[in-house]
């Protein structure tokens, strides 16, 4: 059965150790790009100090570049959204580093609190929002570098808010 979770079908190769190759200078595989989001996750010293709010529009900020791919911040106050979306060519890690936003796709609504993980492929659409009271910020990398963003039209079946069970 296809999920929309890889890491909870596939496992968590980086919860096996033995497994793991030595670490490159710059990551490749979908493992070492997880691996990259949590390892910066971690180090709150490379990302907090530089975490803005904006009550008018989402903040991001470009944290790191390397070959090929980019690694972006985002800070979401209560009720701003992504509008849903695609990430045209580009496959990704979102990462939620504080507070909890919800993921909407057309199986349903997640809820992804901190620490919590999704990898997408190329042409995979949802709608990151935060439903909460409360500032939430969240990790982006993208395989290769984000360059276009498409919109979708949300259509009724998409947007009804249903758990997505795992």
């Amino acid at each position: 059965m296809n999920s929309d979770n890889d890491l909870q079908i596939a496992g968590d190769i980086l919860e096996v150790p033995h497994l793991l190759q030595p670490p490159r200078e710059h990551p490749v595989t979908v493992a070492e790009f997880v691996g990259l989001a949590r390892a910066i996750a971690a180090d709150r010293a490379q990302w907090e100090h530089l975490v803005e709010y904006d009550a008018t529009s989402r903040w991001y900020h470009r944290l790191r570049t390397g070959p090929g791919y980019e690694v972006w911040l985002l800070s979401w106050v209560p009720g701003q959204g992504s509008g849903l979306h695609d990430h045209g060519r580009s496959s990704g890690v979102l990462t939620v580093l504080e507070g909890t936003l919800s993921e909407r796709t057309e199986r349903g609504t997640r809820g992804l609190g901190a620490g919590a993980q999704r990898v997408f492929a190329p042409g995979y659409a949802h709608e990151v929002v935060n439903d909460t009271l409360e500032p939430a910020v969240s990790l982006h990398v993208y395989y290769p570098g984000l360059t276009e963003m498409p919109m979708h039209t949300a259509t009724a079946a998409a947007c009804e808010a249903r758990p997505v069970t795992a």
